[in-house]
């Protein structure tokens, strides 16, 4: 502490100088800066001074500034100035001595404050001491012997010597599995604290003070209420509530492991920011301990491991080496008795072989072998050595030991009590001098019990074991193999004598089947000749088949491919020319007679190189070798035709026939035979198109033609998995006002390449490839579900069916059955038939429309007039409208009456006459609706009123269509 520096005392006044003096001694007693100023406020009420005295920040100017205001003191830990302020002014005497007072005043307060600063430094020096002494006892924690229970509690009192922790928790946290575990948990107030041993998922503590504590990798301090307002989201408490809450992470590289907590119940006891630090500090070198702890517990587990493995391994060779020495033994002793059983000498030596090498594994001077005869069915004993009994007489199966191995067909270990027990149940009966050890192991070969070994003891000193009972099973084995050997082999010599006989024999016998087998083998060759000759060839005709055929365009394109100039060839594909009608007029005895000639006229026509071959039916293939130019196979076409053109004499018939050829030439294009006999049968039908009896060559347009229709027929499967085909409308109006009485569904296909393509476009194909009627059906069902909202409450929509639908016997429940399913009311409908599609099972088609007529549905015969016009179609068939061609319509004329007028005239009479209603189609011209409305027709279609358009252009328009 400075010295006070020296003052000179002022002159005082007689009457206040005791006064003065006892303010100087209160002055020098004040422990701090407060009773100071208490001093200076009681020296100023002495004198009888009346001012405020007050506190002012150093280095702080206060406006206004006072008259007559003094600065008494500075108080340098405070950082702030004692001011006096009087009431009035004072005198020059008075000012004198309270500065002078002022200074001892200041003097004080520097001593207050260099005495806090020292006792400070001697409270940070014993903090220090204090913390130092923490740290060594936390680093000797690490190496101690004790447990890790131990060494927490040590750590507790550690941490508790150095702030208030009563409430403890060490909590680790394990990154891998997203758990954490409470090694150490000391609580005076939570009566359920968690097992140290058992891993918690940290979810199960979410947004819980120490999972937040985990979570942030920060110290945490305060109160719940301070807490709660710090962290993201609410707290979630666990366990009794605490007045003061003070957690610190531990970190091992920037990452969070664990945390330390203390905790107050109490409200007197609050952690400073000073214990945050402190335990920050600590926990760090606590995170080190309990690291190097672990490491050593990890180290010496695993020094306790390695050297539990190392005496497990130790043990182990020490038995392998023991049973290797046995494995040895028992090896010598089965290769010795495997030699005996090779040898030619004698089983009595054979037997006293083996009785040398048993007695090599195990006790056996007491020894047997026991055998059952087969013939006599007695038990033998052909060997036996024992020290008190002599050999056992051959004897018939009775109840003794021997016996009872036997019986059971399992090795038997007894001792003398078990040997006693058995006796007693009955199960064996002892014979001659009783065993205390007694071991039998049954002999077994041909999965028979063929006899039995046995050893015996009569003294304590040798007794067997399981380990001797397996020993002595398993060489058993090889016991009973030698013996079955033995036994086998004089069978053998047996048995060779008679063998030898049998095998001449048996030459002899096999001498007559090879020459047997030889004529069978013979036969099959010739049946297998004719069965491939009759595969590959037509029976009818004799001439090689498709598959023959085939077969030879194979090789041929072979050879083209190897050689195009010198490997050429040509494929004419024959059809005959009304070969039907023959063959149904004549029969199929001379239309098969007539297949026979036209074959050996063709092949009369050829070299002998070439091959011509039937297809079936009426269709034949031949491949021209050594073609090289179009003109050389159609020649041969020709010549091929005109010598089918010569008539035909079956029978007392003559018949005449002609042929259409199509001719096809390799390319490079070609990979298949296949490929070329299908575009010779392209070009035949293009002959056949042509007017027949003629020949075709297969050329690019052709094959532009095929492939566009093959791509064509591939389309038009898509377009029906991908719904391309649309209903388009054409309005049905009155021709007197063109207003709307119903709509034709006509068919569209919006092809995703060539764009809206119309029925006349891909229908014939669509028939060909046989997916029309499913085109149809995806009509019908769009037409079903639009139509309700196209006509509304009146007006019909018209279908058109063509009579390949006829041909199923449902068609009209079918149709029935889906308007039902869309609601729509069979009056608003009507389909439309053309006179060809009466022509197949009238009798069906009429049955059909009568019951679709008696539901509701309107029936119109279309095209009327193009057929056959017959009245008796009108008569017979529920028709209900007419609709005029428009190859009719077309031919009316503009001025005055027409030979066109007149059909249309007529037909309109009939219909009237019939009470039927007529529709024209095809108007496209004023003049023609005009010629129409002259002769009576009311209603009619065409692009003079609107052409065919998708439901969309219809609905905004929202036509109210009349009755008609």
């Amino acid at each position: 502490m400075n010295p006070a520096p020296p003052t000179r005392e002022p002159a005082a006044f007689p009457a206040d100088r005791e006064v003065l003096h006892r303010a100087v001694e209160r002055l020098f007693g004040a422990p701090d800066a407060g009773s100071v100023a208490a001093v200076c406020e009681t020296l100023l009420s002495d004198w009888h001074v009346r001012a405020r005295l007050g506190w002012r920040p150093l280095g702080v100017e206060e406006a206004p500034f006072t008259a007559g205001r003094m600065e008494l003191a500075e108080d340098p830990q405070g950082l702030r100035v004692l001011v006096l302020e009087p009431e009035s002014p004072l005198s020059e005497p008075l000012r004198e001595r309270l500065a002078w007072f002022g200074r001892l005043a200041g003097t004080r307060m520097r001593q207050q404050a260099e005495t806090a600063r020292l006792y400070e430094a001697i409270s940070r020096l014993a903090l220090a001491e204090r913390l130092q002494r923490a740290l060594f006892a936390i680093a000797e924690q690490a190496g101690t012997e004790r447990n890790m229970g131990e060494m927490m509690r040590s750590l507790h009192a550690i941490v508790g010597s150095l702030m208030y922790a009563e409430n403890f928790y060490i909590v680790l946290y394990d990154e891998a599995t997203d758990s954490v575990r409470f090694p150490y948990y000391a609580d005076a107030a939570d009566r359920d604290p968690p097992s140290p041993e058992r891993s918690v998922p940290l979810s199960d503590l979410e947004h819980s003070l120490t999972w937040n504590l985990l979570k942030g990798g920060r110290a945490m301090m305060g109160s719940i209420e301070e807490l709660n307002r710090t962290v993201p989201d609410r707290l979630v408490l666990i366990g009794p509530d605490c007045e003061h809450w003070l957690g610190v992470p531990l970190l091992r590289e920037a990452k969070v492991v664990g945390g330390i907590v203390i905790q107050s119940y109490r409200a007197d006891t609050q952690y400073t920011t000073q214990d945050r630090e402190l335990l920050c500090y600590v926990a760090q070198h606590v995170q080190a301990a309990l690291e190097k702890r672990q490491a050593q517990a990890e180290l010496e587990r695993r020094v306790a491991d390695r050297t539990a493995a190392l005496r497990e391994a130790n043990r182990v060779l020490r038995q392998q080496v023991l049973q290797r020495q046995r494995g040895e033994r028992l090896q010598a002793a089965l290769f010795r008795i495997a030699e005996l059983a090779s040898t030619s000498e004698g089983l009595d030596t054979f037997y006293s072989a083996v009785h040398r090498v048993i007695g090599g594994l195990l006790y056996a001077r007491n020894f047997y072998i026991a055998l059952v005869d087969e013939d006599s069915g007695q038990l033998t004993f052909p060997y036996s050595v024992d020290e008190v009994d002599n050999v056992p007489a051959p004897r018939l199966h009775g109840r003794g030991a021997t016996e009872y191995v036997l019986r059971h067909g399992k090795p038997l270990l007894a001792d003398s009590a078990e040997l006693e027990r058995l006796t007693t149940l009955g199960e064996i009966q002892r014979q001659g001098t009783h065993s205390l050890c007694w071991l039998g192991v049954p002999l077994v070969w041909g999965e028979k019990v063929m006899g039995v070994l046995a050893v015996q003891s009569y003294t304590p000193e040798h007794t067997y074991n399981e380990r001797d009972q397996e020993l002595l099973t398993f060489v058993s084995y090889h016991i009973a193999n030698a013996l079955q050997r033995k036994h086998t082999a004089e069978s053998l010599k047996q048995a060779y004598a008679g063998l030898e006989r049998r095998v001449t024999e048996r030459t002899r016998a096999l001498a007559l089947a090879n020459r047997d087998l030889r004529e069978q083998i013979a036969e099959r060759e010739r049946v297998e000749r004719r069965l491939k000759y009759e595969t590959l060839h037509d029976s009818l005709t004799g001439l090689p088949n498709r598959t023959l055929l085939l077969q030879r365009m194979e090789q041929a394109l072979e050879r083209y491919r190897g050689e195009p100039e010198e490997g050429g060839f040509a494929v004419l594909f024959i059809d005959l020319d009304r070969f039907k009608v023959i063959n149904d007029s004549v029969g199929h005895l001379v239309g098969d007679d007539l297949l026979f000639q036209v074959g050996g006229r063709i092949r009369a026509c050829l070299k002998t190189r070439d091959v011509v071959a039937r297809l079936g039916g009426d269709e034949f293939a031949v491949l021209l070798e050594g073609i090289v130019d179009p003109a050389t196979a159609v020649a041969v076409a020709e010549r091929v035709i005109g010598e089918l053109q010569v008539p035909f004499r079956l029978g007392a018939k003559e018949i005449f026939t002609s042929a259409s050829i199509g001719v096809a030439l390799p390319g490079p294009h070609y990979q298949k035979p296949e490929e070329l006999l299908r575009d010779a049968d392209a070009a035949m039908y293009r002959a056949k198109d042509e007017g027949r009896h003629r020949a075709a060559v297969f050329d690019d347009r052709l094959r532009r033609e095929a492939l566009s229709l093959l791509e064509l027929e591939s389309d038009l499967r898509r377009g029906l998995a991908r719904n391309e085909f649309v209903p388009f409308y054409q309005p049905i109006v009155a021709l007197e006002d063109g207003h709307v009485v119903g709509y034709e569904a006509l068919l569209r296909w919006h092809h995703p390449d060539r764009g809206l393509l119309a029925p006349g476009e891909f229908l014939i194909i669509a028939e060909e490839a046989g997916c029309a009627e499913s085109i149809d059906w995806q009509i019908f069902e769009q037409v079903c579900a639009q139509a309700p909202a196209l006509l509304g409450k009146d007006g019909f929509v018209s279908i058109n069916v063509s009579g390949r639908h006829f041909r199923l016997p449902d068609l009209d429940a079918r149709l029935l059955a889906l308007l039902a399913e869309h609601g729509l009311p069979p009056r608003q409908v009507r389909i439309e038939v053309t006179e060809r599609a009466l022509l197949d099972n009238p009798a069906q088609v009429k049955r059909i429309l009568e019951n679709m007529r008696s539901r509701g549905v309107r029936v119109a015969l279309d095209d009327f007039g193009t057929g056959y016009s017959s009245l008796s179609y009108l008569h017979q068939y529920p028709f209900e409208t007419l609709k005029i061609d428009r190859s009719f319509i077309t031919e009316l004329p503009r001025e005055g009456d027409g030979q066109g007028l007149a059909v249309v005239r007529a037909i309109q009479v009939l219909a009237d006459s019939l009470n039927m209603l007529v529709i024209a189609e095809g108007i496209e011209e004023e003049h023609q609706r005009q010629a129409l409305m002259r002769v009576g027709c009311r209603y009619g279609q065409g692009f003079l009123f609107a052409r065919p358009q998708p439901i969309g252009v219809w609905l905004p328009a929202d036509p109210t269509p009349a009755v008609a």
